[in-house]
């Protein structure tokens, strides 16, 4: 079922590509097996540091089920997530995050730091990443590839 989802979130990342921003896609399911919400990074587009297509699709699923608190819903999201990201997890009570690639640079919840599993949170973020790896960080290659190739 991962996969299934990682699949949606790939084309979320796929559609930031297209607009010159950081692919990486997010979407947010519901304990019922709906898409409640789905986002990919803006950061360039709206010049804002916090465009995360994590965050992106938290405040999506928070508006669309008109509470902040996404209890049971899971976020799948193609790269690992960074250290504002976990604490937004936190926050809005996700059940469970999904990520794809994980992320040597800046990922926070398995690589740099468990962010998720920090002794006195107030909520536990349950986590699985690697799903679809090669793919989300397939995209990621590609991307940064080609922006190598313009700049030369």
């Amino acid at each position: 079922m991962h996969e299934k989802w990682m699949k949606e979130a790939l084309k979320e990342a796929r559609k930031a590509k297209e607009i010159a921003e950081v692919p990486i896609g997010a979407l947010v399911v519901s304990k019922e097996g709906e898409i409640i919400a789905r986002a990919h990074n803006l950061k360039e587009s709206k010049s804002d540091p916090t465009g995360h297509a994590e965050i992106l699709a938290i405040k999506e699923a928070a508006e669309k089920t008109h509470s902040w608190r996404l209890t049971g819903a899971t976020l799948y999201v193609t790269l690992e997530p960074c250290m504002m990201c976990t604490g937004a997890l936190v926050q809005s009570r996700i059940k469970e995050v999904v990520f794809g690639a994980y992320d040597p640079k800046g990922g926070c919840v398995e690589t740099l730091t468990k962010g998720l599993d920090l002794d006195g949170l107030n909520h536990k973020v349950s986590h699985t990443g690697g799903v679809l790896e090669k793919e989300c960080g397939q995209v990621l290659s590609d991307f940064f590839r080609e922006r190598r190739k313009e700049k030369t």
